[in-house]
């Protein structure tokens, strides 16, 4: 029997959890709340974001009403959103003044601690302390730097809880540098010096616990130690730091907190977290065989294994079809070049840290490339250019190559090497809007491919140092608005916080489990096109600068596919995963007629893969289903006898057996779409003694 109009639906169900859907933003716009003027200075990423929730995509499938009661049940499982330090100021205070409660706590529990730095962070605060050796006053002996412990934080846990049921007064003041400094001095605290010495504003500002503790900070706090929930904070774990990231400096001792403001959001955020342990990228990809990092060769190094590679052959193709159908030429650039390059560009003079030692080549010195955009900058100057020409839209995945401190690495998440899915458009000025329009259009198309259903968008304007004039900074200002506000899709504004070369569009994807990753941006340069003097013949036959926008989607291929496994907890979609389907021969008869239809389906572009047959059905079929393929088919004597399968979906388990033509034509048809069947339908099948038609 053939398919029918309908769709063989729980086949899949292994390959994802929701089916792919379609960015619905909503028209409303979202202006960022403003923090005082020293906040937003103390705070890099002090911005208020919105998330617009993203619609299921019609289908032009029939479901049954079974499939679609388990679909209402998986969303009422959809993890609730927890506050942000950027949507909640008072969470931010509390966070903030959770720092310097457990900084007295910990002074008043080791009196020989010495406090450095402790700012809030995305999900609490953190707070960096040296520890000296001391010396015992009765014998003289030398006593080693105090090793803090996991009963060390429950005395510290103990203390803070003390503070907070006294319910000190939180105090401003405001003093002059050497009045800070006589204070400092006076408690010895020798990190606080240093800290002084980089604030180049005044007045210095001081926040007191009452009388007995205090910090320099710009704020801001709660009013009284007695409003902090000290049943909604906690204290995870202890890590080394280097003061200032300098391993030829002392190495601190950093206490990690969370702090929220209810007993019921902390306990939401550790099954969050406990979640995120069960996803970890780098234990999946080890366990699926997708990556590793060979320390043997260097670390941060990704080394892509064939079943990695499948994936990552799939999202470039993918990504190139789109770029080449929107207008994207597709480019390649060299890994190293010339070191007056960068000095050209401004990388060596503002990045020099980030970059790789240099190489001699025949005298002349050479630089492996941390960007590509100097690259696009030389191709455009490789011709004369005219107003006709543009818009220049030229996309590349360029591998580059960045230094990294061997601490700050972690997994795909934090590399040394990664290839960025890098575009850049060069463009009129009257052009810029609807070129950024494109931009986000693209953008939604290829993350919801992916299942990224939800996000936050920033507009960062202009920072107090930056390079183009008034103009053309209000003018590229008003084009990234005015592409959000033609798309009816909300954001908020970070005053000052765009690069200096541009104003810029942030964009992060929320995934399965509330986390958010910074992913896409959208970047306007007015640097580059004057450091390289680019220029184009203007319709009055004058030589102007285009725009220059920088753009990415992905950010890198490697986090975005750490962020990508994490998501949907190594179930990656139908499309991606690395075989599709696996035949499970029952005896060595039918290894002929498995290899017969895997050819058959590899043919067709279909990645299946035939069991060596070794080892028993069912130790067979948990193999695959631990390996995460989808769709199992156990192959009989009988099956071989009737040109069918006897399908086994990972999730549904049994489903019955069905034609190898239908079979295939139907996985082929959800490969090509990137549909996810998760709904059961009406499946036609070949019931047992049932004729050929």
């Amino acid at each position: 029997m053939k398919f029918g109009g309908h769709v063989m639906a729980s086949i899949l169900a292994a390959a994802c959890g929701r089916s792919v859907l379609a960015f619905v933003p909503s028209s409303s716009r979202l202006v960022a709340k403003q923090l005082n003027s020293a906040t937003v200075k103390s705070v890099s990423d002090a911005r208020f974001h919105s998330v617009a929730t993203i619609s299921n995509a019609s289908s032009t499938h029939l479901f049954s009403a079974v499939a679609e009661k388990g679909a209402a049940a998986a969303a009422e499982e959809e993890e609730e959103d927890l506050p942000t330090n950027e949507s909640d100021i008072d969470l931010l205070k509390l966070r903030h003044t959770s720092a310097h409660v457990m900084a007295m706590a910990v002074q008043q529990t080791f009196p020989e601690a010495q406090t450095t730095i402790g700012p809030w962070i995305d999900n609490g605060f953190y707070y960096d302390f040296y520890f000296p050796e001391t010396t015992d006053e009765e014998t003289g002996e030398v006593i080693p730097s105090r090793k803090l412990s996991d009963q060390d934080l429950k005395k510290v846990k103990k203390a803070m809880d003390k503070i907070i049921s006294k319910n000190y007064p939180i105090t401003r003041e405001e003093v002059s540098r050497e009045e800070a400094k006589r204070r400092i001095e006076e408690i010895g605290e020798p990190f606080k010096l240093e800290i002084l010495d980089s604030i180049k504003t005044e007045p210095i500002t001081i926040y007191g616990i009452g009388e007995e503790w205090w910090d320099l900070c710009a704020g801001p706090h709660v009013e009284s130690t007695g409003q902090l929930p000290k049943k909604a904070i906690a204290l995870q774990s202890v890590a080394g730091a280097y003061w200032r990231g300098d391993e030829k400096r002392e190495m601190l001792q950093r206490i990690y907190a969370t702090a929220w403001k209810d007993p019921k959001q902390l306990k939401a955020y550790k099954k969050r977290m406990e979640e995120a342990k069960k996803r970890d990228h780098r234990v999946l990809g080890k366990k699926l065989d997708l990556f590793s990092i060979q320390e043997d060769a260097g670390g941060g190094l990704v080394f892509w294994h064939p079943k990695g590679s499948t994936v990552r052959r799939k999202i470039e193709d993918f990504w190139k079809e789109e770029h080449i159908e929107k207008g994207y030429d597709i480019v390649y650039t060299p890994h190293i070049a010339n070191l007056d390059l960068w000095k050209t560009s401004g990388h060596f003079d503002f990045y020099a840290e980030g970059m790789f030692d240099q190489m001699d080549v025949e005298n002349e010195v050479y630089q492996i490339k941390p960007m590509n955009c100097p690259f696009h900058c030389l191709m455009y100057k490789d011709s004369i250019r005219s107003y006709r020409d543009l818009p220049f839209r030229w996309g590349e995945l360029g591998t580059v190559y960045r230094y990294e401190r061997s601490g700050t690495l972690h997994g795909l998440m934090r590399v040394r090497g990664f290839t960025q899915d890098d575009a850049h458009i060069f463009c009129l000025p009257e052009q810029l809007q609807s070129e950024i329009v494109d931009v986000l259009e693209l953008t939604k198309t290829i993350l919801t491919r992916f299942g990224f259903n939800k996000y936050e968008l920033m507009v960062s304007t202009r920072p107090e140092k930056s390079v183009g004039s008034d103009q053309i900074w209000d003018d590229a200002t008003a084009a990234l608005v005015g592409a959000l506000d033609e798309l009816g899709w909300e954001y908020g504004t970070d005053e000052g916080g765009g690069a200096f070369y541009g104003p810029k569009i942030d964009l992060k994807i929320k995934d399965a489990i509330g986390r958010t990753w910074q992913c896409s941006t959208v970047q306007c340069d007015f640097n580059l096109p004057e450091r390289f003097d680019l220029e184009y013949v203007s319709a009055e036959g004058t030589k102007e600068r285009p725009i220059m926008v920088h753009r990415a989607i992905f950010g890198s291929l490697e986090r975005f596919f750490g962020i990508l496994i994490e998501n949907c907890a190594g179930e990656l979609p139908f499309w991606l995963t690395p075989t599709q389907m696996k035949l499970l021969p029952v005896t060595d008869s039918v290894q002929d007629y498995c290899k017969e239809v895997a050819a058959k389906a590899n043919k067709m572009g279909l990645r299946v893969e035939v069991d060596r047959g070794n080892e028993r059905l069912a130790k067979q079929i948990r193999n695959a289903e631990q390996g995460r393929i989808p769709v199992m088919a156990v192959v009989g004597v009988k099956e071989m006898e009737q040109g069918t399968l006897a399908v086994r979906s990972r999730k549904e388990g049994d489903l019955g057996s069905f034609d190898v033509d239908d079979l295939l034509a139907e996985l082929k048809r959800c490969d090509d779409v990137a549909e996810e069947m998760t709904k059961m339908g009406e499946v036609p099948k070949k019931e047992e003694g049932e004729e050929e038609n």
